[in-house]
């Protein structure tokens, strides 16, 4: 073939190959335009009582407006699954153990751990004993989600990137989803109990109980008067374990470099004694892990009540579950959650007969497990069957060489019912916190406020009726010993509640609410250390007699670094001139530690990241060796697992000095500290990096990307937010970590809703191609006011019987 014969041959082959490569592009587009909700225009629906509008503004926040509840809840499942189907998908999935169906065979470890509580078949039994109408509502949300689902033109892109398809909503679905968010807010109970477990298995009672203090100085109580800390005296002698390095070859668990908070929400309400205006001022910001599209789905809903009164509810959902505003306010009455991190799951060891290994004793007996074969379905393989073992107390698993019974309360049916609708129309303080009593949903501190001024605060969700002493609950139990710790659901009559305290302010932020009575009631299942909440309620009373919404919204913004203070004097006072001589980095980390430092955690400060790194290392130097151990009990068993409190107990050891904790390798104090500095010059000068580079900003960068990004990382940069700089940290109310932090911002004045302001990461929408993708979010990284109520329509869908 001649030369130009070649070529031409060439270009004909490589414009097909253009053309053929513009083909797959613009089928790919018009799929992707396919799968995108409808905005506008009118729908027939079968089963309506009446019409319902739905109209959205510029942020593409829809109100939704009609004259019956539950033709609301059918328009909400309608946008929902038209926004969010395959979140829902996922969250239902979570709950129930049936994420190897999407991602094939690894996720079967994960499908396994959930398939020991049997949520489906819990969410079923459920159903049947479900009020007729609550039923009914669900019912009417599913009919909604299956149709808006169906009315795309196409289904929703993960699917055609996972090649899979989705399959429809059930009631049980919607049930699924709320026992995700327990996984979600409850999990780490059982690796809390193991970790705790083995440190009781590896110390004497002196040393358990400085090392595992109930309480520090940080600690911010409801009840102000009540003792609000424990100092156990410091044992002569540490543990045998007590600074030791892991053996060699175990696997690294450091934790200086990489920690992100795992636990989050604040919330506070200021009375109306000093408010602006007389109506009490209720603000919440929840944490969690971040990703796109974010947790929550914002609305506003509009409809009379059984009355005829009209009513007007404005907040966030949780698209999938029940379709009731999960945090806002109804016109009257305001509310917000945070994490209460109450003990409400008991590891209960059994005793094995060695005769018959399907029989147990348990505390309250000998008894044969039950088993249950379940199967996981999995893509592109066999489906697995695994058996569940059964005790009257709870699915059993292995751990330490110990079987135990999972006593959770999740698995209760009262653990879950529809009572957060009855908060729609609740019109006092009193009677949410009544409702707030009822409520099935993994156990929140409820703080609440009316538009007459009055605040309160409670527990909602079950709480169970205890046994025995609530320290004792917070350890496994052993086998064959005393009774277990809970017997029962509490009644609602016995839930603590606080209303209208003298100082016209109440906080809380998954901290230890309560010394006094009523402490034992909640118990503690891993309480964060209080720092968080000392200092939402000290930037509380810094505002003054009479403060408006924006200053209240202000304290979730505030990021100065108090906790983090006390370790940068530290580290100062241990880079003395003997220390830096002859040390040209040392002495680098010293110059920044006193220049480098805002008194915040702001994206340009290098003294607030090394001043972090140091505590962070000394935690590695000292339980090193016991968390390494721990990892062959659960793979997140850790001593931040069992004690938050560890940099209180840390601290005084450096403050005090005893030679009984000094470890082995040390010959002072001194020498620990320095060492710790040595690896944070290690770690962030590792690749070369100067480390005047080493900003907070630098370490803490956004890494918010939507979950199928994982399995196609080519398409994260359409799947994913700006990588911005975050200030913020745990341990301040402006928690901030690279993919976890303050889902939502909101403060509000019930009654004066337009004045309310919210901020939300990512947008509206899951889909990448919809203006309502990211909308929003540079106004949450900035911390920018917004308003709660939608704005002015820009589209309208209309419902028609």
């Amino acid at each position: 073939m001649r030369r130009g014969a070649v070529k031409s041959w060439s270009v004909r082959v490589l414009l097909g190959l253009l053309a053929l490569l513009a083909l797959v592009l613009l089928g790919a587009w018009l799929y992707l335009r396919a799968s995108l909700p409808q905005l506008d225009g009118e729908r027939r629906v079968a089963g309506l009582n009446a019409a319902v509008t739905v109209t959205r503004d510029d942020h593409g926040v829809p109100l939704i407006a009609g004259s019956n509840r539950h033709d609301l809840a059918y328009a909400t499942g309608f946008i929902h699954a038209q926004d969010r189907f395959f979140q829902m998908d996922l969250l239902r999935r979570v709950g129930a153990g049936e994420l190897a169906e999407l991602f094939g065979p690894k996720a079967v470890p994960v499908d396994a751990v959930r398939r020991k509580h049997r949520f489906r078949a819990r969410a079923e039994a459920v159903l049947e004993s479900m009020p007729a109408d609550d039923r009914q509502f669900i019912e009417r949300y599913v009919a909604g989600i299956n149709d808006g689902l169906h009315a795309l033109g196409a289904r929703p892109f993960e699917y055609a990137l996972t090649g899979t398809a989705p399959r429809p909503w059930s009631a049980a679905d919607s049930l699924l989803v709320v026992w995700a968010m327990f996984f979600d807010l409850q999990g780490m109970q059982e690796p809390r109990e193991l970790a705790r477990g083995w440190i009781a298995d590896h110390t004497d009672a002196a040393q358990r109980a400085f090392l595992l203090p109930e309480s520090t100085e940080w600690d911010a109580p409801l009840d102000q008067g009540a003792v609000a800390a424990s100092r156990a005296p410091i044992p002569p002698a540490a543990p045998a374990w007590w600074g030791q390095r892991r053996p060699v070859g175990a696997p690294l668990r450091t934790a200086s470099a990489d920690f992100v908070d795992s636990v989050g929400s604040n919330n506070w309400a200021v009375a109306g004694s000093r408010s602006a205006d007389g109506g009490a001022i209720v603000s919440d910001d929840m944490h969690l892990g971040l990703q796109l599209p974010t947790t929550w789905y914002r609305l506003a809903l509009q409809f009379p009540d059984a009355q005829g009164k009209p009513r007007r509810m404005v907040g966030i959902t949780l698209p999938g579950s029940p379709p009731v505003v999960t945090v806002g306010s109804n016109g009257h009455v305001a509310w917000g959650y945070t994490n209460s991190y109450g003990d409400f799951l008991d590891l209960v060891a059994l005793e094995a007969d060695p005769a018959n290994a399907a029989r147990v004793r348990t505390p309250n007996g000998w008894e044969t497990l039950a088993s249950i074969e379940e199967t996981i379905l999995v893509k592109g393989a066999p489906a697995r069957k695994i058996i569940v073992r059964e005790s009257s107390l709870g699915p059993v698993r292995e751990a330490g060489g110990r079987t135990y019974a999972i006593h959770w309360i999740a698995h209760l049916p009262a653990s879950l019912n529809l009572n957060h609708r009855k908060l729609e129309t609740t019109d006092t303080l009193n009677e949410a916190l009544s409702v707030a009593a009822t409520i099935g949903i993994p156990a929140q501190n409820f703080v609440a406020g009316d538009d007459k001024g009055n605040i309160g605060w409670t527990i909602t969700g079950v709480l169970p009726h205890r046994t025995q002493d609530a320290a004792t609950a917070s350890f496994p139990i052993a086998a064959g010993g005393a009774a277990t710790t809970w017997d029962r659901p509490l009644a609602p009559a016995e839930y603590p509640r606080l209303m209208n305290p003298a100082d016209g302010q109440l906080s809380t932020a998954n901290s230890r609410q309560l010394m006094g009575a009523g402490a034992s009631v909640i118990g503690d299942g891993g309480f964060d250390i209080g720092a968080r909440n000392r200092q939402v309620r000290d930037g509380l009373r810094a505002l003054g007699p009479k403060v408006d919404i924006k200053a209240v919204y202000g304290v979730a913004l505030d990021d100065r670094a108090i906790f983090m203070a006390g370790w940068r004097t530290r580290a100062i006072a241990a880079l003395d001139a003997a220390a830096v001589k002859d040390k040209p980095q040392r002495a680098e980390f010293l110059r920044l530690l006193q220049t480098g430092w805002s008194g915040r955690a702001s994206v340009d400060s290098t003294g607030y990241r090394l001043a972090r790194g140091f505590m962070w290392a000394l935690h590695d130097q000292l339980f090193d060796a016991a968390n390494s151990a721990m990892a062959a009990v659960d793979d997140k068993a850790t001593m931040q697992a069992a004690s938050t409190r560890w940099p209180a107990v840390v601290a005084r050891l450096l403050d005090e000095r005893p030679v009984g904790w000094l470890p082995a390798a040390y010959p002072d104090w001194r020498a620990l500290q320095l060492a710790a500095i040595d690896q944070v010059i290690a770690e962030l000068t590792r690749d070369g990096a100067p480390l005047a580079s080493a900003t907070w900003g630098a370490r803490n960068t956004a890494a918010v990307a939507h979950p199928i990004s994982m399995a196609a990382p080519a398409l994260r940069r359409w799947l994913s937010a700006p990588p911005d700089q975050l200030a913020g940290d745990s341990n301040m109310p402006r928690v901030a970590g690279r993919a976890f932090g303050q889902s939502q911002r909101m403060t509000v004045t019930p009654g004066k809703e337009e004045q309310g302001i919210f901020n939300m990461p990512g947008g509206q929408s899951g889909h990448p191609l919809s203006p309502f993708f990211l909308r929003g979010h540079a106004e949450w990284v900035a911390g920018t006011p917004g308003r709660l109520l939608p704005g002015p329509a820009v589209h309208t869908l209309r419902f028609e019987r």
